[in-house]
Formats: C-alpha cells, structure tokens, sequence
C-alpha cells in the first residue's frame, strides 16, 4: 500500500518560485566589479531568469546542455543560476581564479556551449579562448550594451551582450517540469592532485542538500537574517547559500570580488549582515582589519568557517572579543558540499578549554549523509576520539562518479566515497579532520598531524598565518617544517615559537624548522597550497645545516 500524498518532482525552478511568491520583497543586494551596489528583489530576479530561459531557446540551448559562468558573487549570477538549470540545461560555474590552461580544459571537458562572464575576466577569456575553437558558440559578457568591452575571439565563436539578451527575451515562460534526477550543475574540483574532475549534481540532490541546509543544526537561515555569503559562488555552488537562502527567504548580500578585511566589514555593517560563509584566510584578514582599526561589527551574530580547518585561536578571538560565534562545517565537491557541522551546543562540566577543543572539530553528520572511518585495509575504526583513519562518505548529495565516468565508479560496493581525509570521530559522533591523506607526515614510521602543528602556531599572537609540511630527512624519511608568515609589525623568533610546542605535543612532533615568508601561497579556492609549498621546501632539511 502506497500513501495517498502529493509528489512534485525536487527542481531547482521551485526555490526561486518560492521566494517570489512568498518572500517577494526581500531584497538581493550585490556589490558590483566598480564597487557600486545594485539593489533588486526575488520577484524581480525570478522575472529575469525566466526571460534567461528563454533566451537561452532562442541561442538553441536544450536540455543537457553545458552553459558555462565565469563569474563573481552577484545578481546576475543568480539569474544564471536559475535560468539556466531551471530551463533544463547545466549550469556549470567555472573558477576564474584557475589558469588559463585549466579553464579551457574544463571548458572543453564539459563540452559548455556558452560561457558567460564578467567584464574583469577578459584577459582570462583572451588567454583560454583560442583553446575553445570548435564548440564553444559564444561568449555572453554580464553588463549593459554601453559597458560591452572589446575581446579578441577565435572565429566561430561570437561575443554578446547579457542585458540585450535579457532585453529581448519575454517574460512569458513557464519553468518546465522534468525528471527531478536531471543533471543541474557541474562544478569541477581545483585539481591538486591532477587534472579538475568534474562532479555533476541533480536537482533532486541540491533540493535535498537546501533542506539540510536550512535545518536547525545546520545553517538554520530565517527570513530575518541578512546572509552574505563570502565564499564565491563558483566554489562548490557557493556552499548552497544562493539556493538556502531564497529557499528561507532570508535576504542575500553579494560582495562580489572585493573580500580584504575593511571592505568585508563595511559591507557587513552597511547592510546589517548577520550570518556569512567563508575559508578561514577570508576571516583572519576580517580579525587582523578589525583589531587594526578598532571597527566593530554592529549586527553581526554567526561565522561559518570551511573549506580547511579553522584555527581555535580564530573561534575564541571572534567570540570574545567581537561577540560573534564560529560555526565549523565541513565538505567537498562531492559532497555539494556540506557533510558535517558543529551546531553549538550545551555540555553539562564542560570547561572554557574543552569547549574551545569541541567547538575546533568539524562536527556531527547533518540528516542525510553517512560517515565512517576505515584502516587501509578497508576496516572500520571505533569511535572513540583517539583511532584515525580514512574518511569515508555516503548520502543523498554524495556523488558517485566524476563527470564523463560510469555510475558508481567513485565509490565501493556498498557506496562509500573515500574523502581523502584522515580523521577521528569522537563516541558522540562528534568530526575531527586531522589531516588530509596527502599531507600527513610519516616521521620513522609515526604519523604526526600538520593540521594541529599549524592551529598551535596560529595561536601564538606574532603569528598571521601558517602551514606544516613534511620535508624529506636522511634518518626519519620525513619530518615537519614550520611555514609561518607574521602579523603585521611583529618579528618572529623561531626559538620562542618551537618552545610554544612543549608539552602540547609528542617531542618527536615539534617542527625541526621555522621558516618565515612574506607570504604563504594559496589555491584557486583561498586554502592554502601544500603542493606549492611542499615543491619549495621538500628538501629544505636536507640542503640545509638544519639536517644535522
């Protein structure tokens, strides 16, 4: 016997026909490339990307199509959004901060018939387009007829504009009904192992992912929150938040590409922010503008930190001296992409160090995904805080094959995918990234955590940023080196920061150098590159006296 209730298939059409039914009003406020701000609403937005869809008709796009953005966090972007999936084809967001080689292999991988783009990646589309020539039909840049710039195209494929698009498009549409398993986005991992793999989400996935999303234990968004979403939107579908927060009808803030700290902060104060989402470098440049210039943050109740593990020094400086609380999550693209958080909670005789331990891990399972660890040989471990082991995924939003691949092929016989992280998971089920398996460091045949050598370094207050990596050792095969970089108008002694260590770690754990840069090197998604680092500084023990 089957229930007698109501099945509509999961699209993504139906969020943004929610908001501009029912939260209508609510406002979209997105900062543009000249660092104006545009102001529009759901209603309007949804008008827009129905006039998207049918556009895109007209440019023969059907479904299945790749329609390919290169874009900033924006209004426009979230017309792309929409219009695009919402009309059946495949909203595939590319990352703009990748070369140009790596676009154009994407490019070409996902087959993109278009691609559309804002105006300040024209030496980009310059640099990638003579690699495009066969079936990429046009580039369609995000501005006004008046704003067109010039840019040099192969022939073959054509250059237009997005408001005249727009423009003459109709707003008589109906958004389609299909299939709620159909191909909806394509996002490509930052390949830091190898070429970008593409991981394609449906419909019904990023639904099931939004609700999960919204839950209380989660990101929890309400109609009275201002969310801005600081992780691009070309990141993992910009962590769900522009389909969360229409979905909640909570009011979105698009800062675009301007994230230094000043600016984060005066747009979050101008527009009453009370939630946002980022990578940990985004807040610690937030941390060093606000304790530089004495600024507060007027509204501001929540950070949701991603992307690489948070420093515990950055949860309890935000809390104590700001007021604000860090939320820790954690995912990938193949995850779309969150598979954990740490929602807060009460412990009964937890003290102010415990808590700050608790709150540092990466969180409990949300509703609707699956996790383990394993040993190499495929056997589970307990749960009891202290075995680690390979991180294992499966759920509702979990691929299960890369992008040109067979069903199935990114995941074993019962559906685990392997995340490539190492971790531990505490007896209440409670996350703890304590490396990724690629940057572990095996020291005479003991593992020593990079991710905990770099949260003690953060923590020291000359320190701005760190990494730990293992460099090569005639003795030990592999023994870790310090990378720091110093806030600024502070010195770094090597001495006093190694001495931080004691008696917070195995002796045999404490870094058997300190390097100080101006800088540490990131990826095209903000983390910080290990692989440049590791290339750098793989044999600076060894070319060294520090080797003796």
């Amino acid at each position: 016997m089957f229930g007698l209730m109501q099945e509509r298939p999961l699209l993504v059409a139906s969020i943004i026909q929610h908001a501009a039914r029912h939260h209508g009003r609510t406002e979209i406020v997105s900062r543009l490339t000249d660092g104006t701000l545009h102001r529009t609403s759901y209603a309007a937005l949804e008008r827009r990307a129905r006039r998207l869809a049918v556009a895109l008709r007209t440019l023969g796009i059907a479904s299945g199509d790749r329609v390919a953005t290169l874009a900033w966090n924006s209004f426009r972007h979230m017309e792309l959004y929409y219009g695009i999936s919402g009309g059946g084809a495949v909203c595939h967001t590319v990352n703009p901060r990748l070369s140009a080689d790596d676009v154009a292999y994407i490019l070409n991988d996902a087959a993109d018939r278009l691609l559309f783009a804002d105006t300040s990646f024209v030496p980009l589309i310059e640099a990638a387009a003579p690699m495009l020539a066969g079936h990429l039909q046009a580039v369609v840049m995000l501005c006004a007829a008046a704003e067109m710039p010039q840019v040099a195209l192969p022939p073959g494929i054509a250059l237009l504009c997005y408001e005249t698009l727009i423009d003459a498009a109709g707003e008589d549409y109906a958004w389609p009904v299909f299939d709620e398993r159909t191909a909806a986005n394509l996002c490509y991992t930052s390949g830091t192992t190898g070429r970008p793999k593409g991981v394609l989400y449906s419909h019904r996935s990023i639904l099931l992912h939004t609700m999960a999303e919204n839950g209380g234990a989660v990101f929890g968004l309400r109609p009275a929150d201002r969310a801005m979403p600081v992780v691009p939107m070309f990141h993992v579908n910009g962590w769900g938040s522009a389909y969360a927060a229409p979905a909640a009808g909570a009011a979105l803030v698009m800062p675009g590409r301007h994230l230094d700290g000043a600016s984060v902060a005066k747009l979050m104060n101008d527009e009453r922010v009370t939630v946002s989402a980022g990578v940990p470098t985004v807040w610690l440049g937030l941390l060093s503008h606000l304790r530089a210039s004495g600024e507060r943050l007027h509204t501001m109740q929540r950070l949701i930190i991603g992307g690489s593990a948070c420093p515990p020094a950055l949860i309890e400086a935000f809390d104590r001296e700001y007021g604000v609380t860090v939320e820790h999550a954690w995912g990938m693209t193949e995850s779309s992409p969150l598979g954990t958080f740490n929602t807060p909670r009460i412990v009964p005789g937890e003290d102010a160090a415990a808590a700050l331990q608790r709150k540092a891990k990466q969180g409990h399972a949300i509703f609707g995904l699956d996790m383990r660890i394993v040993d190499d040989a495929g056997q589970e471990q307990p749960w009891d805080g202290v075995a680690s082991g390979n991180l294992q995924i499966r759920g509702h939003w979990v691929c299960s094959a890369y992008y040109g691949n067979p069903p199935g092929s990114a995941t074993d016989a019962e559906g685990w995918f392997t995340t490539g992280d190492v971790a531990t998971i505490s007896p209440d089920g409670n996350m703890e990234i304590t490396d990724r398996s690629k940057d572990v460091i095996k020291s005479g045949g003991e593992w020593i955590s990079s991710i905990l050598l770099e949260n003690i370094a953060v923590a020291q207050p000359e320190v701005a940023e760190a990494a730990v990596i293992a460099a090569a050792h005639p003795k030990w095969d592999e023994r870790p080196v310090l990378l720091v970089v110093p806030r600024q108008g502070q010195t770094i002694d090597p001495a006093r920061l190694l001495g931080a260590y004691r008696g917070q770690v195995p002796n045999y754990w404490i870094p058997d150098a300190v390097v100080v840069l101006d800088e540490l090197p990131h990826t095209a998604t903000g983390k910080v590159s290990k692989l440049a680092l590791r290339k750098r500084f793989r044999d600076h023990l060894t070319s060294s006296a520090s080797a003796a």
